[in-house]
C-alpha cells in the first residue's frame, strides 16, 4: 500500500478506516463507496479479496472494482476479467455490493486517468513552442 498510495505514510489505512467506522451517517442507506483498481498479480488474488473484506468489516460499504487502464509503459497490467469476476464474487458473498466498472475510452487512451496525463504531455506553453522553433 505504501508504494501504491504514498500518502499512506502520513495517513495510514487504519486511521482512515477508524474514521469511516465512526462516521455518523454511515448506514446501509448511506454506504461509503470504495474505488478499488484491479492490478494483475498485485492486489487481485482471492486472498486480497478476503483481506479487503476483513479490512472494511463494520463499515456499510460498496466496492467499485475498476479494471486498470493500461497505457504504453505502464508499470502495471489489468487483471484478467475472470480474475476480477472471482474477486467480485468473494466480496459479494461477504455482503458487499461489488460492481465491476466497464472500461471506456481505452481505445483512444482516454480512459479514467489517461486523458489528463496524455493532454498534459501534449500541452506546451507558447514559450516552449517559441523556444523549440526559434521564433521567440
Amino acid at each position: 500500500r505504501d508504494k501504491l498510495v504514498p500518502i499512506n505514510k502520513r495517513w495510514n489505512i487504519e486511521t482512515l478506516l477508524d474514521a469511516l467506522r465512526d462516521y455518523p451517517k454511515a448506514s446501509n442507506s448511506e454506504r461509503i463507496t470504495f474505488e478499488y483498481v484491479m492490478l494483475k498479480d498485485v492486489n487481485d488474488s482471492d486472498e486480497d479479496a478476503r483481506r479487503l473484506v476483513k479490512l472494511i468489516s463494520g463499515i456499510p460499504a460498496k466496492i467499485n472494482l475498476i479494471p486498470f487502464n493500461e497505457w504504453p509503459g505502464a508499470p502495471y497490467q489489468r487483471s484478467d476479467w475472470s480474475r476480477i469476476e472471482s474477486f467480485a464474487d468473494i466480496i459479494y458473498k461477504a455482503g458487499y455490493a461489488s460492481p465491476i466498472r466497464t472500461p471506456r475510452g481505452e481505445d483512444i487512451m482516454a480512459a479514467c486517468g489517461q486523458l489528463k496525463s496524455a493532454t498534459e504531455r501534449a500541452r506546451k506553453t507558447k514559450a516552449q513552442i517559441a523556444a523549440e522553433t526559434g521564433t521567440g
